[in-house]
């Protein structure tokens, strides 16, 4: 369990963490989410006992971070911003010297080597100086560092910056399998990451929370949230969809074509747009209900104008 209260980090004058409070629990994967500049990678450094707050508190297991943080780093895997490394050392060299700084010895050294190797496929770079790798596979070593002492807490910053889509898809694969037994903290600018690792969304903005919740609930903040979209095959006449009954409001997309349809609140449209299409022979070419778009939600509540 971790355990912020009332968290403030200032640097002289400006205040990067502004009274942030919120708990974690092990199972919960939590999206950190924010704009550049919003107080993510300071509240993991406070987090993870590598920056003192200026005031408010940071508690891990009910001990604070503050007086037991040699103890509690144990528990931690941090992936930092920036993977930063030994690049003169082999990416061999380096797991190495992070096994016997974690306290690894013997068979359980040799046990986790291979373990964190094989997971995150760094078999064909092992004899490379770190310096040499691609960002890609830079990333790769930081999160293999991260996990090799087996930590009940892994808080990982922008955890796939600069993996391709596929490495992308087996790092966050990797996330969901180690979450069933540890607390996971993402910080991330990749919103698509939110909806398809978290169970868990927290969004900062100037050093304060703007959202803690599901990655559904911040879907059904959005104006799109069970709206109805569709294209045409042709140009034809639509103003009529807009005229339909629980229609609120229609959006045209000049670029794609696409037509959005917008419900008045706690009303479902399909049904009405369906019948009023299949009735007027619209060439509809798709259309699909809208799930809600985390983009429009997180600009919208960063911005100021929701909490």
């Amino acid at each position: 369990m971790i355990s912020v209260k009332h968290l403030t980090r200032t640097f002289d004058e400006f205040i990067a963490v502004d009274d942030l409070s919120f708990e974690i629990a092990p199972g919960d994967i939590v999206g950190f989410l924010g704009p550049n500049g919003a107080g993510k990678s300071t509240t993991m450094k406070m987090l993870t006992g590598f920056l003192p707050p200026t005031s408010g508190e940071v508690k891990i297991d009910n001990l604070s971070i503050d007086q037991n943080a040699k103890l509690l780093q144990k528990k931690i895997g941090y992936l930092p911003e920036g993977s930063p490394v030994y690049g003169d050392m082999t990416v061999y060299q380096f797991l190495h010297f992070i096994a016997d700084v974690r306290g690894l010895k013997g068979a359980e050294k040799r046990a986790r080597l291979s373990d964190v190797i094989k997971q995150l496929e760094l078999q064909s770079v092992l004899n490379r100086a770190v310096e040499n790798l691609s960002k890609g596979f830079k990333r790769r070593v930081g999160l293999a560092q991260a996990i090799i002492h087996d930590p009940q807490i892994l808080i990982l910053d922008e955890p796939t910056d600069g993996l391709d889509p596929n490495q992308k898809h087996h790092v966050r694969e990797l996330i969901r399998k180690l979450s069933q037994e540890k607390l996971v903290i993402i910080s991330t600018h990749i919103l698509e990451e939110v909806t398809s690792v978290c169970n868990r969304v927290i969004i900062i903005s100037k050093g304060q929370l703007r959202f803690d919740g599901t990655p559904t609930a911040l879907q059904q903040k959005s104006r799109y949230f069970h709206a109805v979209s569709l294209t045409l095959s042709y140009a034809a006449d639509i103003s009529g969809l807009a005229e339909i009954e629980g229609v609120a409001d229609m959006e045209i997309d000049r670029i794609t074509g696409r037509v959005t349809l917008f419900p008045e609140p706690d009303t479902y449209i399909l049904g009405r747009i369906t019948d009023y299409i299949h009735h007027r022979k619209l060439p509809v070419d798709s259309l699909y209900v809208e799930q809600g778009r985390v983009d429009e939600v997180f600009r919208r509540i960063t911005n100021g104008a929701a909490a």
